[in-house]
């Protein structure tokens, strides 16, 4: 049995790691992807000729025709949560195994959100940017978290551990997500147009989707309040990006937050980010050990089960599997 391990070199020291490289080596042969940019479609079926598992990181596609022309691959593997780049029918009609990882960074992006609003609150990285050029720092009023009103759109893992954060903070919690449940009495449970009216801080959770492409537009935004702060860290196709700017460049919210957005690898767009009323940081919110852990070592975990011939957890099309060990 032969594995395919796209990351880069560097992608790989940051996103994979030791540890969870010798699990994939214990299990089968390894073959390393060198080079320092991913793997584009020819590429991957040239890398990929001679393996039975592609074991995928989140630049490298899985294109349809990548499928048909490697008829020795028996799964992909993405070692990430998102498989919107996987095209999974094409997959399934190879009778080829797609699966992905579990949320790992559930606490590792719900810690960046409380320190964006603590850093959008009081003006971190604004004074420490004016020390770092030698100007004296305007001196502003800050605004306390506790007693602030939270909405959180999506209430998922992550939603939910941020809730749980914010009351212990002392925050009030909306929550918008016509999907979710909320049986916790603390929280209100409120349609999105009544979460962004009332809302201090806005964190954009919500799944990336078709439905949900340009949730945070122009009509989303003229319902938020001026003195309120909008947080994105969920993908960057939830925000019309147009309509954001002129916000903020309007002074129509008091700012904006973000780890990703619609530039490559689902980072945030340089010149929404570079704005004076913006904080923004290059995707990096699931970047710690804990949460790279858990994802590369679930992968390790996946692979030794289809190497057993067994549906691993995180499968997304096991009935079309036909191409078993």
């Amino acid at each position: 049995m032969k594995i395919l391990l796209t990351h880069t070199p560097q992608s790989r020291a940051q996103y994979y790691g030791a540890r969870s490289l010798n699990g994939l080596q214990a299990i089968a042969q390894v073959k390393l992807h060198e080079l320092n940019d991913a793997l584009d479609a020819a590429g991957l079926i040239e890398a990929a000729d001679d393996v039975d598992i592609i074991v995928a990181d989140r630049l490298t596609a899985g294109p349809g025709e990548i499928f048909p022309a490697l008829p020795n691959l028996r799964a992909f593997v993405r070692c990430a949560v998102d498989i919107r780049n996987i095209d999974v029918d094409a997959a399934s009609a190879a009778g080829v195994l797609v699966t992905r990882a579990g949320p790992g960074f559930v606490q590792s992006v719900a810690e960046l959100a409380l320190g964006f609003m603590v850093d959008l609150s009081r003006g971190v990285s604004r004074a420490t940017a004016d020390y770092h050029a030698a100007r004296k720092p305007e001196i502003i009023m800050g605004r306390q978290l506790a007693g602030s009103r939270l909405g959180i759109i999506g209430y998922g893992s992550i939603g939910r551990y941020l809730a749980d954060i914010a009351k212990v903070l002392g925050m009030e919690i909306l929550v918008a997500d016509p999907f979710a449940t909320v049986s916790d009495t603390a929280i209100r449970h409120v349609p999105l147009d009544d979460l962004l009216a009332c809302s201090d801080y806005v964190v954009c959770l919500a799944i990336a989707n078709e439905q949900t492409e340009n949730l945070i537009g122009q009509a989303a935004l003229a319902c938020m309040q001026r003195h309120a702060f909008f947080i994105n860290l969920s993908r960057g196709n939830l925000v019309d990006e147009a309509a954001l700017s002129a916000a903020l460049r309007e002074n129509r919210i008091a700012g904006a937050a973000m780890d990703v957005g619609r530039a490559l690898d689902q980072m945030p767009t340089p010149e929404l980010a570079k704005l004076p009323n913006v904080i923004a940081t290059p995707h990096i919110g699931g970047l710690t050990p804990p949460a790279i852990e858990s994802q590369s070592l679930e992968t390790v975990r996946q692979v030794e089960a289809i190497v057993a011939g067994e549906v691993p957890a995180g499968a997304v099309n096991a009935d079309s599997w036909k191409r078993w060990p």
